[in-house]
């Protein structure tokens, strides 16, 4: 079945699906794939310590990717979950040295990883927040697919899948509207961003994730007034603050800044951690020296704690960057240009183009925020070659068969 063309794909996926169920390694594709969620079947599949040990990984290239990306002075919001779930189902069909880097880079346990799926699986169970994950592979029609891979990426990661011309502007505007529905509007399109539509793409990946989590302890809007906030430079502005009065904080010390969390919901599984650099250390200077074990050793250390005041800004960003030039930095270099991605297709595409676009709000009530990113893949890193005669050149007439050159010239000016 190594050249079975998309749709002999999806049916041998059916296929199997209704004969084996969930038994076996994977969970069974949804029946109704048409959110892109994560399977069911995955929650509570994950142990505790394999739990930890993805949400680290997760966390080492978050930090890794944000200080790839973030920018003296600029605001940044990165999504390392977004990101870390679709990198990982193009390492899903990646081969060779292009899976040993990738795997290297997003810290996985092989190219096949299936805890990002089950921890993904875990955090959407919970019922305090609201938190949504999906993915979709849209293919382009006639490209041939590995059926092991499709059947990978849609069973683990329950990605839905189409069989689309991505060289349409209607599939171009059928992306978007995923999007806009999977992030509930709050990121509209991504299409443009991919450089879609592009006759030479033969896959797009798309991960969207979608938070909405209220304060468990909610701010007085009475209480929100303009108060001084001081940029890089030293300008002093006024920004809209919340405040509470007197409120208890889990809180802990570390080098070089101090961290505080406010959860959300009931149970407080899900909660904001806000670090706050000491007043002689630049905010660039902190995130230099920021990686996952030093934020987890001050969330550890958490403990509650009394303060006079609680004042936090109100603030609603949005921002988008390629991440192209970021991950290559990070050491995955050879997917983008040459690579092996022949598990994904025989084809051997290449990704040509990795963008995240994230939005987040942050009020009284609590937190809303949404991330999608998109991967794309083609048959070569920027399509052909042109081939431009436009300055003199040389030329032969021959005899294929014995080699015989017939004429043999030189052209320095095509008038004559």
């Amino acid at each position: 079945m190594r050249h079975a063309r998309l749709i002999a794909s999806m049916a041998a996926i059916a296929l199997v699906a209704s004969a084996c169920g969930a038994a076996g390694g994977g969970a069974t594709p949804p029946e109704d794939a048409g959110g892109g969620g994560i399977p069911i079947e995955l929650a509570g599949s994950l142990s505790p310590q394999d739990a930890a040990a993805a949400a680290a990984g997760v966390n080492a290239f978050g930090f890794d990717l944000h200080r790839a990306v973030a920018t003296d002075a600029a605001n940044t919001v990165t999504s390392p979950l977004s990101a870390s779930v679709l990198l990982a189902m193009v390492a899903a069909g990646a081969g060779g040295t292009t899976a040993d880097e990738m795997v290297e880079v997003l810290r996985l346990e092989g190219p096949r990883d299936t805890r990002y799926a089950a921890l993904l699986a875990d955090l959407t169970a919970d019922s305090d927040v609201t938190l949504a994950v999906a993915n979709s592979l849209w293919a382009a029609e006639g490209h041939p697919f590995e059926d092991d891979y499709v059947e990978f990426v849609r069973g683990t990661f329950g990605a839905t899948l189409d069989e689309v011309d991505l060289g349409s502007q209607d599939t171009a505007d059928r992306i978007d509207d995923w999007v806009d529905e999977h992030t509930e509007g709050l990121i509209e399109d991504i299409a443009e961003d991919l450089g879609l539509p592009s006759g030479q793409a033969v896959l797009v990946l798309l991960n969207a994730v979608y938070f909405l989590g209220t304060w468990t302890t909610t701010f007085d809007e009475g209480d929100t007034r303009d108060a001084p906030f001081q940029l890089a430079d030293g300008t002093e502005v006024e920004v809209p603050t919340m405040h509470r009065s007197d409120p208890e904080l889990e809180t802990a010390r570390a080098d070089g800044f101090t961290v505080a969390r406010l959860p959300y919901g009931e149970d407080e599984r899900f909660g904001m951690e806000v670090l706050l650099p000491d007043e002689d250390v630049d905010l660039d200077e902190l995130l230099a020296g920021l990686d996952a074990d030093t934020w987890r050793r001050a969330v550890d250390d958490l403990t509650p704690s009394m303060r006079s005041e609680l004042a936090l800004p109100t603030f609603e960003l949005e921002w988008d960057a390629q991440l192209n030039d970021a991950l290559q930095a990070l050491g995955m270099t050879s997917v983008f240009g040459g690579g092996d991605l022949t598990p994904m297709s025989p084809a051997n595409p290449w990704l040509d183009t990795v963008v995240q676009k994230t939005y987040i709000r942050v009020d009284e009530e609590g937190t809303e925020a949404a991330a999608v990113t998109g991967g794309v893949t083609v048959l070569s890193a920027g399509g052909p070659p042109p081939f431009l005669v436009d300055r003199p050149f040389a030329f032969t007439v021959s005899d294929r068969q014995t080699g015989t050159i017939l004429f043999l010239g030189t052209v320095h000016d095509p008038r004559g």
